[in-house]
């Protein structure tokens, strides 16, 4: 597995409050919302690079009102065809 590394100001963990840890599993858990948002991981995908199952994540996202189906609209034409 590939590891990323991010710097950050030391102010930045001071304003937010956080631990380092805490930061650090809410800026993976918000990369992993804004990769689902952009179609680049599946729902399962992005539940497990933030480490939480998906119902979780499923609830995560509707407490930041981000639709968890997340369809291209071709996609949608085709549910709508052929459901």
């Amino acid at each position: 597995m590939q590891k990323l590394s991010i710097s950050y100001p030391d102010d930045l963990l001071v304003m937010s409050g956080k631990t380092p840890q805490t930061l650090a599993a809410e800026m993976q858990f918000l990369l992993a919302v804004k990769l689902f948002e952009m179609h680049r991981l599946t729902l399962g995908k992005a539940a497990a690079f933030c480490g939480m199952d998906k119902l979780h994540f499923m609830f995560e996202l509707g407490r930041l009102e981000i639709p968890v189906i997340n369809l291209e609209a071709d996609q949608i034409q085709d549910e709508l065809r052929n459901g």
